[in-house]
């Protein structure tokens, strides 16, 4: 009995994440401002196609994100709000949360997957 109100407790938690997860990417997104913002704050080091070979590029020790990659448009865009937000560590990925509101970083996120679509790997 024990395990049926345990396994109940996990699957409501579940389903509420599962909920509040999606009630945080429904933000309305605007690729078009999107694109303005990419271009002045991303642009010189992920290039204006997306491959990680911006002006910037060369320079850098860890290379870009080539946001065009197979394991980039792998990725959800929940797991694309987080490396834009808190940035990757020992990279010159620095985070962005502080400098950009929700809703521009959802933008720019609107922007990549008009320019690299969701592709799951399966």
């Amino acid at each position: 009995m024990k395990k049926i109100g345990v396994l109940a407790t996990v699957s409501a938690v579940i389903v509420a994440v599962s909920s509040w997860v999606a009630a945080q990417t429904a933000i309305p997104a605007n690729p078009k401002n999107g694109e303005k913002i990419y271009e002045a704050q991303c642009l010189r080091c992920h290039g204006p196609n997306l491959e990680g070979n911006g002006p910037d590029a060369k320079s850098l020790v860890v290379p870009p994100a080539n946001l065009q990659s197979l394991r980039s448009r792998s990725k959800t865009e929940w797991e694309l709000l987080v490396v834009i937000s808190h940035g990757v560590i020992f990279s010159p990925m620095h985070a962005w949360r502080d400098k950009l509101t929700e809703q521009e970083l959802w933008d720019v996120i609107s922007y990549i997957r008009m320019r690299a679509p969701f592709n799951p790997v399966t």
